[in-house]
């Protein structure tokens, strides 16, 4: 009789989660998807697709801080000053596509932009860029085929599940290696 009882749970347990993922349920603070309008479009699959242009060219703080950082129109600039337009023709006074005459005034006016920020995880949690971008982490691996995206989503969830998950294939495939383990995995490691 007892095994027939815990039977019938294991099977509404099973049952309850099949339901569950049928309605598409996130967790809380799953952002994946997000997609927001920003201010200009800006293409990261031309800049850094097929321009090739690495992500710490703009992202500069990457290397040496915990946030990324949104690039000023300074950096933007570097580039706009000179590039060509979409119809071939140098960027000059004369002639520059609409959004880049518009990144121009906000830059020469010195008024900037309020990008809509896509990626937020909790107060509670801290992720160092700087941290996993020296230990050699692409990207990609967090913020999905950014290269591919004419508009920048959140490619994933950005869970604890997930952190968790890439430091104990890290770790493994290092211990393999005969290394020691260095991605931690106690609570004080991402949690304040």
């Amino acid at each position: 009789m007892r095994t027939v009882a815990i039977t019938g749970a294991v099977a509404f347990g099973a049952s309850l989660m099949i339901f569950a993922l049928s309605l598409d349920t996130r967790l809380l603070g799953d952002q994946s998807g997000y997609k927001p309008a920003q201010p200009i479009p800006y293409s990261h699959a031309l800049h850094a697709g097929e321009l090739k242009i690495d992500c710490l060219f703009c992202h500069t703080a990457a290397e040496t801080s915990r946030h990324a950082g949104i690039p000023p129109l300074s950096t933007c600039m570097k580039c706009h000053e000179t590039v060509l337009n979409k119809a071939g023709t140098p960027l000059g006074k004369s002639d520059p596509s609409p959004e880049i005459q518009t990144l121009r005034d906000a830059y020469t006016s010195g008024r900037g932009f309020e990008w809509v920020r896509i990626h937020r995880l909790p107060a509670h949690v801290t992720f160092p860029h700087s941290r996993h971008v020296r230990a050699g982490l692409a990207c990609q691996t967090c913020h999905g085929d950014v290269q591919g995206m004419e508009r920048v989503e959140q490619a994933m969830a950005l869970t604890m599940g997930e952190c968790l998950a890439c430091h104990r294939a890290e770790n493994q495939k290092q211990q393999l290696a005969g290394k020691s383990a260095q991605a931690p995995t106690d609570c004080s490691a991402c949690h304040h």
